[in-house]
């Protein structure tokens, strides 16, 4: 692990639930200044001097601050990209990529003038269609712009496992990996709980419901919020790619990345393990699935690469 540089800087654009939650986060590691950018007048502003209030009694003494403009966020190590408009109760993913299409090309474009060395992470959903329109829309290497989707998704199906099973979630690992909603790729024999396979720890119809859950994890939150959608475990996945991005961990987390080839999967988005570090994405992770797992990565690939072609990126 590196040593953290002093001078470190991470930028949230947004400054809804998700980019909030995340700046308080973020700001009680205290390992880099944070800056909430966001266009709602006050709203950074407002948010991020209510974390910097609680720094007296969480002990954190790096700086935040809010703006409404762009050139604060200048220089950053990491831009978490929380933009756009929300999933309302009833409305489709295909639905939210449409409105979100402008939002998020517009606030890439301005990430990458402001602060052309950073590294993306992009949380605004439908995730894996807006990682690839970050790729494209900034010009930067692949290895720069990752999305939110397995270490969120696999954290759902690890609680859920672990609340069956009454075991600390902390010994579970999952293997979620694809497309970021209805097309997720969960797969229970690699999913392990102190080593050992779920498989052979919980019957298949118990396991079959878990997943259908953990698939519709999501909708579960916003059909019961009515009025908003999940913030505290999104904003608790994005710190934990920062940390390995800004502490250069290399922590091997199932994140969305784009595919050239790997998995069989070219020019699409979806969810693999992935090795993040200081640059980034520095390897894609192939694990050794069989058929019907390849046939169903290579669905999910195809159902983003829908929603890509959707966008008309020309």
């Amino acid at each position: 692990m590196r040593e953290i540089d002093s001078l470190s800087k991470v930028s949230i654009i947004g400054a809804g639930n998700v980019g909030a939650s995340c700046a308080q986060r973020l700001a009680e590691r205290n390992y880099a200044d944070i800056v909430l950018v966001d266009i709602a007048d006050g709203l950074p502003q407002g948010r991020a001097l209510d974390i910097l209030e609680s720094a007296p009694i969480t002990g954190f003494s790096r700086r935040i601050i809010g703006s409404g403009e762009y050139r604060e966020a200048a220089n950053s190590d990491v831009v978490v990209i929380t933009s756009g408009l929300g999933r309302k109760p009833g409305m489709t993913r295909d639905e939210l990529l449409k409105a979100n299409v402008s939002i998020v090309s517009d606030v890439v474009r301005r990430v990458a003038d402001c602060s052309p060395d950073c590294t993306i992470i992009m949380v605004t959903n439908p995730v894996d269609a807006m990682t690839y329109l970050a790729v494209s829309a900034s010009g930067f290497p692949h290895s720069r712009v990752v999305g939110l989707s397995g270490v969120l998704d696999g954290a759902r199906f690890r609680s859920f496992i672990s609340a069956e099973l009454e075991v600390s979630a902390s010994d579970i690992s999952a293997c979620v990996l694809g497309q970021h909603g209805e097309n997720m790729v969960i797969i229970p024999r690699l999913t392990t709980v102190g080593g050992r396979p779920i498989t052979g720890l919980l019957p298949q119809e118990t396991i079959d419901r878990l997943v259908k859950r953990t698939v519709e994890g999501g909708a579960e939150i916003v059909g019961l919020l009515k009025t908003g959608s999940a913030f505290y475990a999104p904003s608790a996945a994005v710190a934990q790619m920062v940390d390995a991005i800004i502490r250069n961990e290399k922590r091997v987390l199932p994140c969305a990345a784009y595919l050239d080839g790997e998995y069989g999967i070219k020019d699409s988005v979806i969810g693999v393990p992935v090795k993040l570090g200081g640059k980034g994405i520095e390897q894609i992770i192939e694990l050794e699935l069989t058929g019907e797992e390849k046939v169903a990565l290579v669905n999910s690939a195809n159902a983003v690469r829908r929603l890509i072609d959707g966008m008309k990126l020309g």
